[in-house]
């Protein structure tokens, strides 16, 4: 491409020149290229596609112009006249010491006249050798903050209280600093070599400042892929400690170039306790700061801890007022019964959720408590190996995030507690103490009859949405049949609500009989107790206390959520889902998709001729041949050698796919949560930088040094 455009411009004189001295020392005005060449949408630089050439010069117009007399004329060499250039050329590179060959070289620096006119410009001013340094030194530097990102390298190293007064020590970045330096950098020990070993090379506001032009340039080269490709959706996940503040990962879905789906991790943003100030901000940070137009947005979704829930519902309502297509729906990576617990509002759910991840968090550390688990569990199990196997298996796998997760805590219960039991009062070496306290700890909570009843009710409630929510985590068809079921499902809901008296009564037998089986008395929680302080209602028995507190809001709660995240529009989307072949040839290709597209109108390319389309669409299946199986996804129908023929049907399939409940049907695309999940499990909280953390999950994405260097200049000179 180098050799093509340097026989545009007419350059004989840089044809022995190799394509690094050419991307290194020469620029070609934006104006020699066609407008189709150029990408315009990165607000640091222009940015020209893969293949673009310059086409456009005038060769001309200097004759009539007096004023560019002064200017180099092109000339046409004759074969002679250009093998004595080369050979010219190559005489002065080996007499020419290295030194002073580079800075030459760099005096020698072209530009093209940005009038468009004229093939060559006077010479661009060159650095001075104190601005030459300057940049190599301040690349060094990002060098080594992308290293220490990529690697998960945090900034500081020892802790300054642990050191005695009056020692110093360098943190990790100044460490591999004086390491550069000790390897042969010239740079940076020509810059330091008079410095103080107990001074700071660079200051803890310099790194500030050179972290976040490094998070901005490399979140700039996955959001001009989603500009590039127009329609996206919003996820965050669930609040984090970032070095002691509460901050929200924020993930965005887009389909590339390529017509694969992705999820990519772009950052931080600071959390505020007030919704209304969160939802100002987190709309002001996506559309200013992140350059994204919110217009384009086709689906948002919140996946929260406990506690958090109203206020991230505050945060959609906000962004559904202002773009009603950005659906509200729920994300792929949440099993929807773990969703809808962490969203009720009873402070109760959200101690015992709590409890559940501390449970199996401990039996996660420890491969020898989960062995005692195992024992446990095969005593209790000696008549049911299946059922106790069964059990042993899920307790090695993540099973505070599956749909039954309630159902398999009440399993598990006795033999948790049995275990818990036998660590905390074993009086040997066995265990160290830290697993002993958090054994008593753990113990004396799960036989709560507070803790009992709430998992046992949550687990019976839970139970009328774990097939409808299994379905929406399942097959392209799963999920368009589910959607359907959405009005069976709250009509059930409906019908508890309406006998919630007889409903509970069963809901409180079990737990009682639970909580005798696990030697707990069964009496109302003492907080409330304490509460009431001599005026205790006699009438108010633990069963009606646990229904006015616990099942009815829940109930409530749960049928208004389901209404909310499955709204009209929501539905509507995913009736759309009949446009995958395998769904349409379950439903016999009788769809009618125009009548639920219409909400996706203004996305499509020709929406007057999409009834057409689709018709050809439904005949292209109907009647394919034998041998041809149907797609069954719509990453498989986006990979289609001729869906670029149906235009409407590819734009509508792109949209459907952004909604982030549906899930990322290629893994490689999905990575994105999995490296944030990586980095919050790897990073000590103190230790953790949202620049960083944004370096370390990205650490694929190509980055610019020299724009990273010619910002920093621009923004701090």
């Amino acid at each position: 491409r180098c050799q093509r455009w340097v026989e545009n411009c007419r350059r004989a004189d840089l044809e022995d020149k190799t394509p690094d001295q050419l991307n290194k020392h020469y620029r070609l005005c934006a104006k020699h290229f066609e407008t189709s060449m150029i990408c315009r949408s990165s607000p640091y630089r222009t940015v020209l596609r893969d293949n673009a050439v310059p086409t456009i010069f005038d060769l001309t117009s200097h004759l009539n112009n007096p004023h560019s007399r002064h200017r180099k004329r092109i000339k046409e060499l004759s074969e002679e006249e250009i093998r004595t250039l080369k050979q010219q050329k190559i005489d002065e590179a080996f007499e020419r010491k290295q030194a002073t060959q580079e800075l030459n070289e760099n005096n020698e620096q072209n530009t093209i006249s940005e009038e468009g006119g004229e093939e060559q410009e006077e010479k661009a001013i060159p650095l001075t050798l104190e601005e030459r340094e300057n940049k190599d030194y301040l690349k060094s530097l990002f060098e080594i903050l992308i290293l220490m990102g990529k690697q998960n390298i945090p900034l500081d190293g020892h802790n300054v209280d642990e050191l005695p007064e009056g020692i110093f020590t360098s943190d990790n970045f100044q460490a591999l600093l004086e390491y550069r330096i000790n390897g042969g950098d010239e740079v940076l020990r020509k810059r330091f070599e008079m410095t103080a070993v107990n001074l700071e090379y660079c200051s803890k506001t310099q790194q500030k400042q050179m972290l976040e032009i490094c998070e901005n340039c490399v979140r700039e080269e996955t959001l001009r892929e989603v500009r590039d490709s127009h329609f996206f959706s919003i996820v965050t996940d669930e609040v984090v400690d970032i070095a002691g503040e509460e901050h929200l990962p924020v993930l965005v879905r887009f389909v590339d170039d390529s017509h694969n789906l992705r999820e990519e991790f772009i950052g931080f943003l600071p959390y505020e306790a007030d919704p209304e100030i969160l939802a100002v901000k987190f709309h002001a940070t996506i559309t200013e700061k992140w350059g994204l137009n919110m217009e384009y947005c086709r689906g948002q979704a919140y996946i929260v801890s406990s506690g958090f829930a109203s206020k991230m519902k505050v945060v959609a309502t906000r962004l559904l007022e202002r773009y009603p297509q950005a659906v509200y729906t729920l994300c792929s990576s949440c099993a929807l019964n773990v969703w809808l617990a962490k969203s009720v509002p009873v402070v109760g759910v959200s101690i015992a959720l709590g409890t559940i991840e501390e449970v199996c968090c401990l039996f996660n550390q420890s491969p020898q408590l989960l062995v005692e688990l195992d024992n446990t569990i095969s005593a209790l199990f000696q008549d049911n190996d299946e059922k106790g196997n069964e059990l042993k298996k899920i307790c090695r796998s993540q099973w505070t995030g599956r749909h039954d997760t309630f159902e398999v805590l009440v399993d598990l219960l006795q033999a948790l507690v049995m275990c818990l039991d036998a660590v905390s009062s074993d009086l040997s070496v066995r265990w160290s103490n830290f697993i002993v306290g958090r054994a008593f700890v753990l113990s004396s909570a799960l036989t709560d009859f507070d803790f009992i009843v709430t998992v046992v009710i949550m687990k019976n409630v839970l139970s009328f949405t774990r097939a409808f929510g299994k379905n929406l985590q399942g097959q392209t068809s799963d999920v368009f049949f589910a959607a359907g079921s959405l009005t069976a499902v709250l009509h059930s809901l409906n019908e508890v609500m309406e006998n919630i008296e007889v409903y509970h009564e069963f809901w409180f037998e079990e737990a009682t009989n639970l909580a005798t089986k696990l030697d707990v008395q069964i009496r109302l929680p003492g907080k409330f107790r304490r509460a009431q302080q001599g005026n205790f209602d006699p009438d108010m028995t633990s069963e009606n206390y646990y229904k006015e507190i616990l099942s009815v809001p829940t109930v409530e709660h749960i049928m208004q959520e389901l209404k909310d995240i499955f709204s009209e529009q929501h539905l509507k989307a995913l009736k759309c889902l009949s446009l995958v072949p395998s769904v349409m040839g379950q439903l016999k290709f009788n769809t009618s998709e125009e009548h639920h597209a219409d909400m996706f109108k203004n996305d499509l390319p020709n929406p007057d001729t999409l009834s057409a389309e689709l018709h050809c669409w439904r005949i292209k299946w109907k009647h394919r041949g034998k041998d041809i199986e149907l797609p069954a996804t719509i990453y498989e129908a986006l990979h289609l050698p001729d869906i670029k023929f149906f235009p409407n049907v590819y734009a509508l399939l792109k949209v459907l796919c952004l909604l982030p409940l549906m899930k990322v049907e290629n893994e490689k695309y999905g990575i994105g949560r999995k490296r944030l999940k990586a980095y919050l499990k790897n990073t000590l909280t103190g230790q953790r930088s949202s620049n960083l953390a944004l370096l370390n999950i990205n650490f694929d994405i190509k980055h610019d040094l020299d724009l990273m260097v010619d910002t920093y200049i621009k923004l701090y000179p």
